[in-house]
């Protein structure tokens, strides 16, 4: 029996059979209640039989995901166009040393900022809005934003009207990152909560990939046109509309704020042709858990919006952000943001193709990790991909310090395409645990402070990275690879310690394990109340 924990162990450690029969069903039943868990009668459902069942419920969420596409393309755009000629004579400020027109470094800077502090502004505004008015009113809100940004965009004719259309897109694109992990864990059947979560990082990478083609494409028959590729973020923007038209409000959230009949309104929506789906037994399930973590926060007098950064709370928030946070002080700057800029220094010929390369290896790890995550769980997969980046960097440093010739090169691109690997494996699910790890009371001011912290790191990085790159400046080169190496490591290292494995487990069960201070290596081996109370019942 463990000491680190009052639960029983899962079997691949202790089997405590014993307990259960002594306990009973009815106890068992008891001490699941008390913590906050009611058994809902579908915990034992495979994936197949969870997606095949919950078929509309999977289907709202998917849809819910693919807002992502936009996240990505507005990212995309803004961090590929500052090279569009067409857009240099638009909004030049002052002329280069040929004469040619040209932005001058600070409005550079200012345009190549203002998204993430836009992003932090969405992130740390709109979850008290999510919280206060419901789930669906905070898509409206970023909705309109995101329209007002596309709309500035297409009709800028000076720097100013541009930087504006970025912040309101920042804005936009940083309260779509944290309302839609919030809602699809709020929505999605358990089972399969996973492979949900991590689909709204594909969409964000198709988004992604599809930006610098788009210019790329336009580059070559229309170098000055660049409006265009603005105007397909349209289509993008009428679908986004069209979804959250249709999407029901989260019932999670109509019973925090104590809508019953609202709540189960949209019970029947979203679990709509569910044999044997009895409504009220389901809201009683929310119901309680809601009631728990109450009761729990009113006790240690931490009910407040602000105690996500106390006591236990505290170490969600840590834990729902150390993924992505830890990413920023791994190269995500330099291998995303910059990416064709690196390899242009790097000497690579082509930095635009090897740039697609690593943009469809992204889609392709993606793809596998939402396939797998629900089987294999989300931890090993995330602190791993954290780990892979920490190696890649590392060797692409020693690539800094050895004689450049075509192997160099050609080892550059390997490393690279790795430290792909790594950043999409703890960047898919780095997503996932912004949404799911966090209280159910607190889950939108969790979700959107985690994701403004990481945000933080990155609009670090976009002023430093530039100067170490630049050939005016620092001009570190491959090198700079040995930075994240150094910063990096603790981080890579910590995630192990840091970050817990959440797969199969309700809200409630989460709330259990972090209430016991249970080890985040150890929350896949130990058993919650609800597993022993389900145990129990087969066992009888």
């Amino acid at each position: 029996m463990s000491t680190l924990s009052p639960y029983e162990e899962k079997p691949d450690i202790i089997h405590n059979e014993a307990h259960v029969a002594e306990l009973g069903t009815s106890d068992a039943k008891d001490d699941a209640y008390s913590k906050g868990q009611l058994a809902t009668g579908y915990e034992t459902l495979t994936i197949p039989q969870t997606i095949q069942k919950f078929k509309w419920a999977f289907a709202i969420c998917f849809m819910a995901t693919f807002a992502g596409a936009t996240d990505g393309y507005q990212i995309g755009i803004n961090g590929n166009i500052i090279a569009n000629p067409g857009f240099v004579k638009q909004f030049a400020t002052t002329t280069d040393s040929k004469g040619e027109p040209a932005l001058s470094a600070p409005v550079l800077s200012a345009i190549g900022t203002i998204q993430s502090v836009g992003q932090i502004i969405g992130m740390t505004s709109v979850p008290f809005l999510a919280s206060r008015y419901g789930r669906k009113p905070a898509m409206f809100l970023l909705w309109s934003i995101l329209a007002a940004s596309v709309i500035c965009e297409s009709t800028a004719k000076k720097w100013q009207i541009w930087f504006l259309a970025k912040l309101f897109s920042g804005i936009g694109v940083g309260s779509l990152q944290f309302i839609t992990p919030t809602y699809v864990s709020e929505v999605a059947p358990t089972r399969v909560r996973g492979f949900l979560l991590m689909m709204y990082n594909f969409w964000f990478s198709v988004g992604g990939f599809f930006a610098p083609v788009a210019l790329q494409v336009m580059s070559k028959y229309a170098p000055d046109d660049f409006r265009t590729p603005i105007y397909t973020q349209w289509s993008q923007i009428g679908l986004m509309l069209i979804i959250y038209i249709f999407l029901p409000e989260s019932p999670m959230w109509c019973a925090s704020r104590g809508l019953e009949d609202r709540a189960k309104s949209n019970m029947r929506r979203i679990y709509k042709g569910v044999e044997g789906f009895d409504v009220d037994e389901q809201y009683q399930a929310l119901a309680l858990t809601i009631e728990h973590e109450r009761a729990v926060a009113a006790a240690a007098g931490r009910e407040k919006w602000y105690a996500i950064f106390q006591g236990t709370n505290l170490r969600r928030t840590i834990a729902s952000t150390w993924a992505l946070s830890s990413q920023q002080v791994l190269g995500l700057t330099l291998f995303y943001t910059y990416a064709s800029y690196f390899f242009k220094t790097a000497g690579i010929a082509d930095p635009f193709a090897v740039t697609c390369i690593t943009n469809g290896i992204q889609l392709v790890i993606i793809l596998i990790v939402a396939a797998s995550v629900d089987f294999v769980g989300r931890r090993n997969i995330c602190c791993g991909g954290l780990t892979t980046m920490l190696v890649a960097v590392t060797l692409i440093g020693i690539l800094g310090v050895v004689p450049a010739n075509n192997a160099s090169n050609k080892l550059l691109v390997f490393f690279s395409c790795i430290y792909i690997v790594g950043l999409q494996c703890s960047g898919s699910t780095g997503w996932g645990f912004v949404g799911e790890l966090s209280s159910q009371r607190l889950r939108a001011y969790t979700a959107g402070f985690a994701s403004a912290i990481s945000c933080v790191g990155g609009v670090i990085m976009n002023v430093l990275v530039p100067y170490m790159l630049s050939s005016t400046a620092w001009n570190w080169g491959l090198k700079t690879a040995f930075f994240y190496t150094g910063l990096g490591a603790p981080f890579a290292i910590a995630s192990w310690f840091i970050i817990p494995e959440p797969k199969g487990l309700t809200a409630a069960e989460l709330d259990e394990l972090f209430e016991s201070k249970t080890k985040p290596w150890r929350f896949h081996k130990t058993k919650t109340a609800l597993q022993r109370q389900i145990e129990g019942q087969q066992v009888n």
